[in-house]
């Protein structure tokens, strides 16, 4: 039931993954062929199903369909299929699945667009603070910012002071990086969406997530994307690097773990 549950989720995130950077609302219309415009059949819309019985083409215009569309359906239901089953049908398990649901989002639409809507940043990063509450965060620096108050032996205090830490310092480090190099080069080397990003994650992991996730995905972003733009000669000084694609895959890779799914 995860994994179903999980598959049509991705699809919905297709949508959002086409339309929010485009300012486009996600209800309505219905799917439709980006290519030709022509409404997509529910029977045309089963969530990889379609697509190999299509052979990745438009049944109207023959258009081909992105690859992306059965990737991100068959990630995010492998996803909810391993928090669950690791987890069980539990609230901590709807966190999980809720929080790899936005970071696949987010990781395709900056891939796609560079854009990281604010709908998955900031809408997440409420969503985590909230759940921070029912599902305990791991403490690591909240116990003792709270000693002496009588709050650090509260759980649900502690793991909310932990989630808004991992909000906020880690946000706040990379606003800083890029701000000083906006200064020292004087051109833009890190978007906004970048530092809501880091800050959704330290919502849902905390402190200690965050920082893991900040340092994997850019030691990623470093070795993947010089070894691209050496491949493809991109001049370095202007290529656009997709950083929130590596945060966004280092935050699945990390929430797995911090999660004992693996």
């Amino acid at each position: 039931m995860a994994l179903l549950f999980g598959l049509l989720i991705g699809s919905f995130l297709n949508v959002c993954v086409y339309r929010l950077p485009q300012d486009l609302s996600v209800v309505r219309p219905r799917s439709y062929c980006p290519a030709c415009n022509h409404p997509i059949a529910w029977y045309d819309n089963v969530p990889l199903l379609s697509y190999a019985l299509l052979r990745g083409r438009c049944r109207h215009c023959q258009g081909a369909i992105s690859v992306r569309y059965p990737v991100v359906e068959l990630l995010t239901g492998v996803l909810f299929f391993i928090f669950v089953w690791r987890l069980g049908p539990s609230l901590a398990a709807a966190k999980f699945c809720l929080f790899s649901a936005l970071l696949v989002g987010l990781t395709f639409s900056d891939l796609e667009a560079r854009i990281l809507p604010d709908e998955f940043t900031l809408g997440g990063m409420a969503a985590g603070l909230v759940l921070s509450w029912f599902v305990p965060v791991k403490p690591y620096i909240a116990e003792v910012l709270l000693w002496g108050t009588g709050l650090h032996r509260n759980s649900h205090w502690t793991s909310l002071t932990e989630a808004l830490l991992g909000a906020i310092i880690p946000g706040f480090c990379l606003w800083l990086a890029g701000w000083l190099y906006f200064k020292l080069r004087q051109r833009e080397g890190l978007g906004l969406g970048d530092v809501k990003l880091v800050a959704m994650v330290g919502a849902f992991l905390g402190l200690n997530g965050a920082l893991f996730m900040l340092i994997f995905g850019s030691l990623a972003g470093s070795l993947i994307g010089y070894a691209y733009i050496r491949y493809t000669r991109q001049d370095p000084s202007t290529y656009e690097l997709p950083f929130g694609t590596f945060l966004g895959l280092a935050g699945i890779a990390v929430a797995l773990w911090d999660s004992g799914a693996l």
